[in-house]
């Protein structure tokens, strides 16, 4: 019987076992192009998109926007079934049992409830990161359950956002 090589993924596996250099490319390309989209999305369209159209509408637009972009990047994510954000490591930090310090403090955290972590990543997040956390399996699509934190952390996440950003465009109109 022959043994697949490494970075090869079978139809039943959930893991991908890969050497530590190709998973810190991966990693690195992910975290890096995954960023500069979200930074683009958060810091210059999304406080453009609410200078031009206002609070509601704007946040409406955007909400919309974020619901879509994000709903690709899940397909996109479960398609690759590849963890290129570094999401599963994440997730598979709630068992550890290490001696680090700082990877005690966030499986105390991860820890806590889904409440709080679905609060706390939608804050801080987008709703693809919440969703690709929170869901119980990984590649494996999106359950009635993952539906509601999903559209939930739009929810929640895109208020949060348009609330900052109408804030900052109001500052900035103060002082012109």
């Amino acid at each position: 019987m022959s043994k697949a090589p490494r970075d090869v993924v079978t139809a039943d596996q959930t893991r991908i076992i890969l050497p530590w250099h190709i998973r810190a490319a991966q990693w690195v390309t992910g975290v890096a192009s995954y960023k500069l989209l979200d930074y683009a999305f958060d810091y210059a369209l999304y406080p453009w998109v609410i200078y031009k159209l206002g609070l509601v509408k704007g946040g409406f637009v955007m909400a919309t926007l974020s619901l879509c972009i994000c709903l690709l990047t899940l397909r996109v994510y479960d398609w690759l079934k590849r963890d290129w954000l570094g999401i599963e490591l994440v997730k598979g930090l709630q068992n550890y049992d290490g001696t680090s310090r700082w990877r005690r403090a966030l499986r105390w955290l991860l820890r806590r409830s889904d409440g709080v972590a679905f609060v706390a990543l939608s804050l801080r997040f987008d709703p693809f990161i919440t969703t690709a956390y929170l869901r119980r399996g990984s590649y494996n699509g999106l359950s009635p359950r993952d539906w509601r934190i999903f559209f939930g952390s739009v929810l929640l996440s895109n208020a949060a956002w348009a609330l900052v950003c109408f804030g900052g465009v109001q500052a900035l109109r103060r002082l012109w």
